[in-house]
């Protein structure tokens, strides 16, 4: 079935213009300068179908240094194909075939070598059927049964990733608001893929705070006063993260926060924006006043702890089920490297990451209720609507995690410092994600411009 002589080249050749219609990959738009065969092998290789596993080190024009990508490659006769539309971003070539042309393709895409992908994982693993889920990040997870999810990475760095590492560490600490490893693939001491339960009926954090938006637009009332408040979740969503933050605190210690180096690290991240020349259309942002506040948190002495972090927390990386909440992706900004994903920070790093989150649903639902208008100030009342959403919840939210007992102890000790340091943490969020939505979906880009604004010129999270 697969053409072994010619297999190497086949995926050097195929490869980069794969890559770049692959949202996972990060590619992109971005020139390949090279790219290299590290290793592959021939998992499956019969007359009804071959899967190839590889792993590809990938040099871009614009950058020095290499990515790794880790792909597992199917390949049929044409006419097997049909769980793949024609003209799918998934197919990779044809090829010809010792019985005819074959189609080269993403193998995870295909229910029956997405078993046998399982199978390199957990070998004993009995699973009849499978689909695809959240193939659009930076991973590929795959549900089997609705029981078991399998994560592949796709980007791969050398040692432990964090979505395997942290998620094993929390479960001998008792934390339960996570999904530990049921089994793990390694190679070359490098993380590969994950396998856990997967919460069968369970909500997306987003789902239910979209929804939740409808509600209040629709009936028009308080928050608080409209069928699906979420303000209560919110609240209890703090308190899981509190627990979070003290278990982690447990497991690997904390050491003194270090404002100097965060505000170099927001201020370097804001300058790299600022010099890529980024075209923001009508909008801006005032470069300097976010720049200032660097430089208050930079001269605050009360700071609380640094310490392992989630470190890319939003409502898309938490799920509800009836056990309550589960925090989920432990990998970091996929934007970042790995080197800064893995960073200590402080904790309020992670509530910052929610803070944005609740904005982005209330204007992405204020958007989506006014028929996709950029500019919700077209009607006052809605927009009122939506910012007392998002005050509610925020608060909500605050409230339940600093009322956790002993969380304290990881955060500035004055309100206002505490208020500050969240403030800032929060900019630098919203600056990442101006970069993000230039990249990706630039006629969002007024979301985090909106925060950016209100912050530096309320000077005060609200």
């Amino acid at each position: 079935m697969i053409p072994l002589a010619s297999l190497p080249q086949l995926l050097v050749d195929h490869l980069p213009a794969h890559l770049a219609r692959q949202r996972w990959s990060g590619a992109h738009g971005r020139a390949i300068r090279s790219i290299d065969l590290r290793w592959h092998e021939v998992v499956r290789d019969d007359a009804a179908a071959g899967l190839v596993w590889a792993l590809v080190d990938v040099a871009f024009a614009d950058d020095a240094d290499t990515q790794a990508y880790q792909v597992f490659i199917g390949v049929r006769p044409v006419d097997d194909t049909s769980f793949l539309p024609r003209d799918d971003r998934r197919r990779l070539t044809v090829v010809p075939g010792d019985r005819g042309p074959v189609a080269m393709y993403d193998a995870l895409a295909d229910p029956e070598l997405a078993i046998d992908v399982l199978h390199l994982v957990d070998p004993g693993a009995e699973v009849s059927t499978h689909h695809p889920l959240v193939l659009e990040h930076s991973n590929t997870s795959i549900v089997y049964d609705s029981k078991k999810i399998l994560k592949v990475f796709r980007r791969v760095e050398p040692g432990p990733n964090p979505d395997v590492e942290i998620p094993r560490k929390l479960a001998e600490q008792g934390f339960e608001h996570q999904l530990p490893p049921l089994a793990e693939l390694r190679r070359d001491d490098t993380d590969l893929a994950v396998l856990r339960r997967f919460l069968s009926g369970s909500i997306e954090g987003w789902e239910l705070a979209a929804s939740s938006v409808r509600d209040l637009l629709d009936a028009g009332c308080a928050p608080d006063e409209a069928g699906g408040d979420f303000g209560p979740e919110a609240r209890r969503l703090g308190a899981v993260l509190a627990g979070l933050h003290l278990a982690i605190a447990d497991a690997w210690g904390t050491r003194p926060g270090d404002p100097a180096r965060w505000a170099a690290e927001m201020d370097g991240q804001l300058r790299q924006l600022a010099d890529s020349g980024a075209d923001l259309g009508d909008h801006r942002l005032d470069v300097a006043s976010v720049a200032e506040r660097y430089r208050e948190l930079a001269e605050l002495d009360d700071v609380g702890v640094d310490q392992r972090i989630h470190g890319d927390l939003h409502l898309a990386q938490v799920l509800l089920a009836d056990e309550g909440w589960y925090v989920l992706d432990f990998e970091g900004e996929p934007a970042r490297r790995r080197e800064e994903r893995a960073t200590t920070s402080s904790p309020l790093r992670d509530v910052a990451g929610m803070l944005r989150s609740f904005h982005y649903a209330a204007a992405t639902g204020l958007a989506q209720w006014t028929i996709g208008d950029p500019d919700p100030a077209l009607d006052p009342a809605l927009a009122e609507a939506a910012q007392a959403w998002d005050e509610h919840c925020r608060q909500a939210f605050l409230d339940g995690y600093f009322g956790v007992d002993g969380i304290d102890a990881l955060l500035p000790v004055e309100p206002e410092h505490r208020q500050a340091v969240l403030a800032a943490f929060e900019l630098d969020k919203a600056v990442y994600e101006v970069g993000y939505e230039l990249g990706y979906r630039p006629d969002q880009v007024w979301i985090p411009l909106q925060r950016i604004d209100r912050l530096t010129h309320a000077g005060a999270a609200r």
